[in-house]
């Protein structure tokens, strides 16, 4: 019989890393006793990223170097989704270019939604692998001690039964209206309840019974877990409630308290994907999320594991990091406070439903094109070819540009048009076999940009209308992961 678990496991975080220190400081006048979480750093998502963009980067992360033709299913959990009323899967299913005859659905309202989606994909149909990403950015009001341990970022796994590099051996869930926090639909921020009811009526009375049940069920010993991962907020909780449950205190997985904060629904996968990136074969893993009770899952690390991964996995998206120390950019790039942007801020391009259904490979997917006849790549794909010398005409075949690596050939850091994010930087890339693009850039620093300098594309939020809706394409960063047959 196959055995079913996960076949690959993808991050993403966010480049800028909110500085505590500076986040307390800039509230002490309001709070003296925020001065003891100005401690490490927290992910910070930039202005042009969300849950959807986060999701992305944490997909491809997942399915670098494998084929995605197979793929059968796309589930997305979030408690921060952009839309009420459009499948968020679905727009992470075109930006990975992905065949149209699959499933994709949004599972949200918990913060189990994580393992909660995590269940449905190792439910489900076992003809095809699915693809299940958790992404979270979630807000918090300003001088709030949420504020302070929120983090922003996504995790993706494979979930099939070819060769898995972690096994599938079971679950356990208990479900019960206990109401730490709630966040009306109305609202942007949670409203959360006295900390220490929460730890000792919520955590410390409700974990310890389910892990032990799910210990009964799977047969096995506390004694026999190698990692245990509980994704809370609370500092320390996990070792307390391992001692609790029997655990060994070195079999704790830890938080990412200090390197990146707690992402919510997104934060169990999290901690899961840096648990598979060093775990050796044979150790067990516990999983266990917590939200209006109990997730239990467990798994056994397979010698498949330690094969070399094309991943960047979360190590080295924790790598790449750029410290921010503006408290006011936090705030701005969240959407709390609205900066004067000036009558060129004023622009409203709706977006056409019509022309984006249409055009959808070529915006969200990122296809060109590339002429059968003389190979010449362009975007966008045209009926026309743009091969010189040549007078052809639909001798274009679709060309997905989305993983390709270019570099600079010209660059603009322009202060007078606006961005969220001055100076607007942009330019001239061309892609490695052929093709250019005017492109916005972003994640760049404008004094060290240079002609040639190795770029990749990501799939960014460009603007938000007056309707709501939110318009996404691709940018060009700096490139950041080695060469393809490199170290």
């Amino acid at each position: 019989m196959s055995r079913r678990g996960i076949l690959a496991a993808g991050a993403y975080v966010p480049q800028l890393r909110l500085q505590r220190a500076a986040m307390a400081e800039a509230t002490a006048w309001f709070n003296p006793a925020l001065a003891g979480q100005g401690k490490g750093e927290r992910a910070m998502a930039n202005w042009d990223e969300d849950t959807l963009t986060m999701a992305v980067e944490a997909s491809r992360d997942c399915l670098a170097g494998r084929d995605r033709a197979d793929l059968g299913k796309v589930i997305l959990a979030s408690t921060t989704l952009p839309f009420a009323d459009r499948s968020n899967a679905g727009v992470v299913k075109e930006a990975l270019n992905l065949a149209d005859d699959l499933g994709a659905f949004d599972v949200t309202g918990s913060q189990r939604a994580g393992t909660s989606a995590l269940l449905a994909a190792l439910e489900a149909d076992r003809t095809r692998p699915t693809l299940c990403v958790a992404s979270e950015r979630r807000l918090a009001k300003p001088a709030s001690e949420a504020e302070f341990v929120y983090g922003d970022a996504a995790s993706a796994l494979l979930v099939g039964d070819d060769d898995p590099i972690a096994d599938f051996l079971g679950s356990h869930s208990t479900t019960l209206d206990f109401v730490d926090h709630f966040r009306p639909a109305d609202r942007p921020h949670d409203y959360e309840w006295e900390g220490r009811w929460i730890r000792d009526e919520g955590y410390r009375k409700l974990v310890p019974p389910a892990v032990s049940q799910a210990l009964k069920t799977l047969a096995l010993h506390a004694d026999a877990i190698d990692h245990f991962i509980v994704a809370l907020p609370v500092v320390g909780l996990d070792r307390l409630l391992a001692g609790d449950i029997g655990i060994r205190p070195e079999a704790v997985a830890g938080s990412l308290r200090d390197t990146l904060g707690f992402a919510g629904a997104a934060h169990p996968l999290v901690l899961l994907t840096r648990v598979l990136e060093t775990a050796r074969p044979g150790a067990i893993i516990l999983l266990v999320a917590f939200g209006q009770g109990c997730d239990v899952l467990a798994f056994r690390v397979t010698e498949a594991a330690a094969r070399p991964r094309a991943s960047l996995g979360l190590t080295g998206w924790l790598a790449r990091r750029r410290p921010e120390t503006n408290y006011l950019k936090h705030l701005s790039f969240a959407g709390v406070v609205q900066l004067d942007g000036g009558m060129r801020a004023e622009i409203d391009l709706r977006q056409s439903p019509s022309m984006l259904y249409r055009e959808r490979k070529t915006i969200l997917s990122f296809v060109g094109g590339r002429c059968r006849e003389t190979g010449t790549v362009q975007y966008p794909k045209t009926a026309v070819s743009v091969a010189r010398n040549a007078r052809l005409v639909n001798t274009q075949d679709d060309y997905p540009m989305a993983e390709l690596r270019a570099e600079i050939v010209s660059f603009t850091a322009d202060r007078l048009a606006y961005s969220p994010d001055p100076p607007n930087c942009y330019g001239i890339v061309a892609f490695e076999g052929g093709g250019r693009l005017m492109a916005d850039f972003s994640d760049v620093d404008p004094d060290t940009l240079s002609v040639g300098q190795s770029m990749r594309m990501m799939f960014r939020l460009k603007r938000a209308d007056g309707a709501g809706f939110k318009h996404y394409f691709w940018k060009a960063v700096p490139d950041y992961r080695p060469a393809p047959g490199g170290d």
